[in-house]
């Protein structure tokens, strides 16, 4: 590891060609470009997640940590890293002060790995319209986590508001092992009767102010074309918001999934004996690394997120994103804003 202190993108680039050179056995190649934006009180879980990824999906991996933007000068230290703390792949570990933070793309575009694809993850809250981050216009992928906001609702809704394809929420991928459990009781009912299965009607029990819980309902919705709604559960949920799922089919049946608190859940469904599934809490760097698997738009995820929020045509809209100038200072200050647009593309070239 190489620690450049107050030094230049330049400086960075030359750095890490060289670390290249002489480093020895590191990836001849990469699947992708992961650039991480954190905050300084997240970096620590940001690594061990992204480094957790990368196992899966070899990737060159850039995290932007904005400090003290009001700092009266430019300023950039970084860590460059082959084969460290962060993986065997290529590593580096940008902190920028004053107004470089506003334009990290600057520092970020010359250590895209070439000919790779973008995507950039926000383990920070993000800015409501994502154009007016230039990481956020060039990228083909675009991770955000409405669970960790500090209104999550409010956050969904924000995220619906600006929705592109190839947007998509942690707080969806947290709803995963739920889904495929649901699918697959449905599965097994229309296998046992021999003909498709029909949800008149179901529930979510959980944790209404939790955005898991609200996509996992959107998604039932859209999917069943019959209203789901959460409901307030008897018990604190885990991580996901869900207690349990309940679904009334045609034929007076009704298909129930409830969680058991051990790392699993529990299947009841009729002329059936009650089956016991896995169903573990995942960690951070699990829900990264299956949104790396991807670089399609997430088009269930956008129903899902319609149904969540009222917010309609969200696959309909364009890919493409025009980079927003934005100036906190003169926001702040007069509440002018300087716009400056530069057409690129954010979807799947």
């Amino acid at each position: 590891m190489t620690t450049l202190w107050d030094t230049t993108g330049s400086a960075v680039v030359k750095e890490l060609a060289a670390q290249r050179r002489t480093g020895g056995a590191v990836l001849s190649g990469v699947a992708l470009t992961l650039v991480v934006v954190a905050d300084e009180s997240r970096v620590s879980d940001a690594e061990e997640a992204a480094t957790h990824a990368a196992e899966m999906h070899p990737c060159r991996l850039l995290f932007v940590v904005r400090r003290q933007i009001e700092a009266p000068a430019p300023r950039l230290d970084a860590e460059v890293l082959i084969g460290g703390r962060l993986g065997p792949g290529e590593a580096v570990v940008m902190r920028m002060y004053g107004r470089l933070g506003l334009h990290a793309e600057s520092v970020v575009l010359p250590l895209l790995a070439a000919d790779a694809p973008v995507v950039a993850w926000w383990h920070a809250a993000p800015p409501d319209r994502l154009a007016t981050d230039a990481l956020a216009v060039f990228a083909d992928r675009r991770i955000t986590d409405s669970s960790i906001a500090d209104d999550p609702l409010a956050a969904l809704k924000t995220r619906a508001a600006d929705y592109a394809p190839g947007d998509t929420d942690l707080a969806w991928t947290r709803s995963t092992a739920w889904r495929a459990i649901l699918a697959s009781s449905l599965d097994s009912v229309s296998g046992r009767r021999g003909e498709p299965v029909v949800v008149t009607a179901g529930r979510v029990e959980g944790d209404p102010a939790n955005p898991t819980a609200r996509l996992l309902a959107g998604w039932l919705s859209s999917r069943c074309g019959c209203p789901v709604a959460v409901e307030e559960g008897t018990r604190k949920p885990g991580e996901s918001g869900v207690e349990s799922v309940v679904l009334t089919l045609d034929q007076k049946e009704e298909v129930r999934i409830h969680a058991d608190r051990k790392g699993g859940a529990v299947i009841s469904q009729p002329y059936r004996p009650d089956a016991a599934v896995a169903l573990p809490e995942r960690v951070l760097g699990d829900l990264l690394s299956e949104e790396l698997r991807r670089l399609d738009p997430d088009e269930p995820y956008s129903d899902a997120l319609e149904s969540a929020t009222g917010v309609s045509d969200l696959a309909d809209r364009s890919p493409m994103r025009e980079h927003v100038w934005f100036d906190p200072a003169e926001e702040n200050g007069n509440g002018s804003r300087t716009k400056k647009r530069a057409a690129a593309k954010t979807g799947d070239s």
